[in-house]
């Protein structure tokens, strides 16, 4: 029985147009000099010591200091951003899967590949919501500054747990590379929602009324 294994002919390059597009989400307004980058980028890296992942939050965020600029709130809200480009490409790429699993003989692969899309399109749609809060908030009222962060946390939050429930399914499935790689896939984009959903309540705890 042959098993379905993920290949690069099954990655068309839209996938790599989508990851440019998805890019435009992080874009912010501001410029630095290169000692305002460095040291923003310094202030990047003392930021995600907190994080579960460190090594991986400032590798994902340090080429965004410009649109940092030492600010809690533009730190939380690329740090989202990037999890919305993570997620975006992983939604895109288990589709893929999906449509070459549903002929294969791997026919828990096939299922757990469906659930999976099903879970990360969840995970787009409330880290999606959670960008909107935050390019909408609105400090000068304590009580709908709490409401809004308080939904940016709550959807990061569930993002994150369909995004365990999507690995969570495999578990039934045999050891194939199939599994393997939605399995590491996966992990990333975990590790990059946890981290923000970190430097969300962080910023949550220095700025909250």
């Amino acid at each position: 029985m042959q098993s379905l294994t993920p290949s690069a002919s099954l990655l068309p390059s839209f996938l790599l147009l989508l990851l440019l597009r998805s890019a435009e989400v992080v874009r912010l307004d501001g410029s630095l000099d290169a000692g305002e980058t460095n040291a923003t980028a310094e202030y990047i890296r003392s930021s995600c010591a907190s994080t579960l992942y460190p090594d991986v939050c400032y590798s994902s965020l340090s080429r965004y200091a410009g649109e940092v600029q030492n600010d809690p709130n533009r730190l939380a809200r690329v740090a989202i951003s990037v999890s919305l480009l993570r997620a975006r490409v992983m939604a895109a790429y288990l589709s893929i899967m999906t449509g070459q699993a549903e002929n294969g003989p791997e026919q828990l692969a096939a299922a757990a590949l469906e659930d999976c899309v099903s879970n990360f399109d969840n995970a787009v749609e409330q880290i999606r919501g959670s960008l909107k809060q935050m390019r909408g908030l609105n400090p000068s009222s304590p009580e709908s500054f709490r409401f809004q962060m308080s939904n940016v946390q709550t959807w990061m939050s569930a993002a994150l747990t369909d995004q365990e429930t999507c690995t969570d399914g495999f578990e039934e499935v045999g050891d194939c590379p199939l599994k393997s790689d939605v399995n590491q896939r996966s992990t990333h984009v975990k590790q990059v929602t946890r981290n923000a959903l970190a430097l969300v309540n962080s910023f949550v705890n220095q700025t909250a009324p």
